[in-house]
């Protein structure tokens, strides 16, 4: 089972999706049940991953490989190949557990359709987790198109009033993305049967020729390039100014659809940078305009997502924009570029994914009861709702950064990382660090204001004063999220322990002359009091640890 285990967990939700096609549509109890029982299937058969990859965890390269180079399509050089490092691993990890919930918190919000529904939401589930399993490049995009229609339909068909136009809207720019990026993939793939006279998408290969394409064409064909896989990347995350498909996406999209998005296809943009932008082109990623320029998106991202978080009338598009600000954090750990922002910046994707899908299933609770997301229709739901106030609560404290939450250990790392660094495009880190704090301040400002009009207070609408608590199954969903937040908050050294080794060699293939800690894991884990001047010393990598495509980068620099 274990040769086998990231096919079986990529396709147990396809299994259920097929099972559902021969249930009877009026059979509405059946079908919500089978598509339950795989989704859970589908977290639980993946739970033994978890003590499997952590016995393996400090070793090089990527766990579990099935497949072969080039052994599904010999004719084009394409193959059925999967494996996993430690940025995956989590990422996989988050989506089989946001899949179960989202799809648990479907069974009474959808009514009609309910068969086609869940096929979607199963089919879904597959695309998400063959992008973070694919090692070809051309299975990877098989899984990042195949994703995209369930998602269009979930919203243009159990959406809300204006589900065409946000539907339409999110196809369009993620297609757009898709085009460039495939160019970018074309142009890798014979650049590589230029350089070895073999064909293929096998992305250890790519590895090794993509930082060539500076020597070999230019600094001007190489950003071009970049510029293919950026423009993707960043419209899936998405970064400042290609977010306007994602608060339309969000408010009309129904609360299941909202949670998978927030939680899960937007960690595609980040996941993109960093397995692909990152070590294909190491020497434009390190040219000083590029640089200023994405790590200037990333700040303006944070600032501009809170404050207009703080202008919203409507609780879903304010945890809409919010998810703008948080994510550029993200964008802004992996353009520093050093060991521990990188770290910070996937440890937050797990974060984000975390508390906002929490904050999508809070609202969508109140939508169920009340049908409107106004924030001015409630006030004193605290005293009619009091466990879902409590959760309401920690969960806000989550999402902007509380110490002792998952959301404080995230920005912590992202900021200390970025901070350390003593030049990032002609300016020090602490520049980029002192534009992006208000961002913190601005989270904790439209968060704590929403929960003041919406719970404190007297019960002013008479609508509201017969709203009953959570239901068990709604209790069922917030549980594995809260047993989340608090473990990351507490206890992030096993997370940083797992990304190190990844993280590592990343930051090598990017900057083979980068000193670094001898462990990312020490470095994070400690409060920055317990950091002495021995502490801060920074040992050259070990050697073994740079790939074959960071040496190609620096014999091309020679």
């Amino acid at each position: 089972m274990q040769s086998h285990i990231l096919s079986i967990i990529l396709f147990t939700p396809l299994v259920g999706a097929i099972l559902l096609l021969f249930v009877p549509k009026e059979n509405k109890d059946a079908i919500r049940w089978i598509a339950n029982i795989f989704a859970l299937g589908g977290f639980l058969i993946s739970l033994p991953l978890v003590p499997w990859f952590w016995a393996q965890r400090f070793e090089p390269g990527f766990k579990f490989v099935e497949g072969s180079a080039n052994n599904w399509i010999p004719s084009i050089g394409a193959g059925y190949v999967l494996g996993i490092d430690g940025i995956s691993f989590l990422l996989i990890m988050l989506t089989t557990l946001l899949g179960w919930i989202s799809i648990l918190s479907s069974w009474t919000a959808i009514e009609n359709r309910v068969k086609e529904y869940y096929i979607w939401f199963l089919v879904l589930q597959t695309g998400m987790l063959g992008v973070f399993m694919a090692l070809d490049f051309f299975l990877f995009f098989v899984f990042w198109e195949a994703m995209l229609v369930p998602m269009y339909l979930l919203i243009g068909i159990w959406g809300g009033p204006r589900k065409l136009y946000a539907a339409i809207k999110f196809f369009l720019y993620t297609l757009a993305g898709s085009v460039l990026m495939l160019l970018g993939i074309l142009f890798l793939y014979f650049h590589h049967q230029h350089v070895t006279g073999v064909y293929t998408f096998s992305l250890e290969a790519l590895y090794q020729t993509a930082p060539r394409i500076y020597t070999d064409y230019g600094p001007y064909a190489a950003t071009l390039l970049f510029l293919s896989f950026f423009f993707a990347f960043a419209i899936k995350v998405p970064m400042f100014p290609f977010h306007t498909w994602l608060p339309d996406a969000h408010v009309e999209a129904p609360t299941a659809g909202s949670v998978i998005l927030a939680g899960v296809l937007l960690k595609m943009g980040t996941y993109g940078f960093i397995r692909f932008s990152l070590p294909f082109f190491p020497d434009v990623l390190t040219h000083g305009r590029v640089r200023f320029w994405v790590m200037a998106l990333s700040v303006i991202a944070i600032l501009y997502g809170a404050l207009v978080s703080l202008m919203q009338k409507d609780m879903k598009k304010l945890v809409a924009y919010s998810s703008v600000s948080h994510l550029g954090f993200c964008t802004l750990g992996i353009f520093a570029l050093s060991p521990l922002g990188l770290s910070g910046s996937v440890l937050q994707q797990i974060n984000h994914g975390i508390s906002t899908g929490a904050l999508f299933l809070i609202v969508g609770i109140l939508y169920e009861r009340r049908h409107t997301r106004e924030i001015a229709e409630y006030g004193g739901i605290s005293n009619v709702m009091p466990v879902y106030a409590t959760i309401t609560m920690i969960m806000f404290l989550s999402s902007m950064g509380l110490p002792l939450l998952n959301g404080f250990v995230g920005e912590f790392s992202i900021l200390q990382g970025t901070f350390m660094e003593k030049d990032i495009a002609g300016h020090p880190g602490w520049f980029w660090v002192a534009w992006s704090v208000p961002g913190v301040i601005l989270a904790a400002a439209y968060l704590l204001w929403l929960y003041q009009r919406v719970f404190f207070g007297t019960v002013t609408n008479p609508k509201n004063e017969k709203l009953h608590d959570l239901t068990p199954r709604e209790v069922a969903t917030f549980v594995p999220l809260l047993i989340m937040a608090f473990w990351i908050g507490l206890y992030p050294k096993p997370f940083f322990q797992i990304l190190e080794q990844p993280v590592n060699h990343t930051v090598a293939m990017v900057r083979p002359d980068y000193p670094q800690p001898a462990t990312a894991t020490n470095a994070a884990a400690q409060p920055p009091a317990a950091m002495t001047p021995a502490a801060m010393e920074m040992p050259p990598m070990h050697p073994t640890s740079a790939s074959p495509a960071a040496n190609s980068a620096k014999k091309g620099k020679k």
